[in-house]
């Protein structure tokens, strides 16, 4: 009896433990995935919870070195921006070079999300004050807080979480822009193709929104 109470306690506990990483930001949204040290990038069709993966941010620049840049987003994450000697530059649609990136320029970067760093494909250096603009519906992340609950818009009848297949390349592109367009303050992690051909952009740094959906259009129609 005694072996049957002690087992039950234990299972109650580790349920207790799942249910209470409801409220997450970067910790717990990268602890969803492989080890930040050690994982590759996912192939595209792999699943949803894989990582790192195609995303993006979009922020105002901070410090500037010779390999990296700092990207302050405006709900007050700090991200990481590695430079290669592949990445691309524009300043609106313009062709431009790593010089563009200077402290105070408001910039959208898309690339290699692992965390908060990303290893950037694109830097688009944008006009003045259109990456610090805020989204009022964004809730920045809190330590400690729970995470919001409440949804906006269209969601998919049968989406669950993790399900789906990470994409890449042109296509992850437009769903980040799309995404961080309506909704700035976090970072893109990730894009997933869902069963119904749209998209589902997951948004980590940030109490909500986690989840940003994104039609075949690429048009933003809810989020979670």
């Amino acid at each position: 009896m005694l072996s049957r109470k002690l087992t039950r306690s234990v299972a109650v506990g580790a349920t207790a433990i799942a249910v209470g990483g409801g409220a997450y930001g970067i910790v717990s949204a990268t602890a969803n995935s492989n080890s930040a040290s050690t994982a590759q990038p996912p192939k595209v069709g792999s699943n949803a919870r894989s990582g790192p993966a195609s995303g993006g941010t979009v922020g105002t620049v901070g410090s500037v070195s010779k390999s990296t840049f700092t990207v302050s987003t405006s709900a007050g994450q700090k991200v990481t921006i590695n430079k290669t000697s592949s990445t691309k530059y524009t300043r609106g649609t313009r062709l431009a070079s790593a010089s563009a990136v200077k402290t105070g320029e408001p910039v959208l970067v898309l690339g290699t999300t692992n965390g908060t760093t990303i290893t950037a494909t694109q830097v688009i250096v944008q006009s003045t004050g259109s990456a610090s603009a805020t989204s009022s519906a964004v809730v920045p992340f809190q330590p400690g807080a729970p995470s919001t609950s409440k949804q906006i818009g269209q969601i998919p009848s049968n989406y669950s979480q993790g399900s789906g297949t990470i994409v890449s390349g042109t296509t992850a592109n437009k769903a980040t822009k799309a995404a961080l367009a309506a909704y700035p303050g976090g970072i893109v992690d990730r894009v997933v193709k869902l069963s119904n051909g749209e998209y589902e952009v997951h948004n980590i740094g940030v109490n909500w929104p986690h989840h940003i959906f994104v039609n075949k259009s690429f048009k933003v129609v809810g989020a979670n």
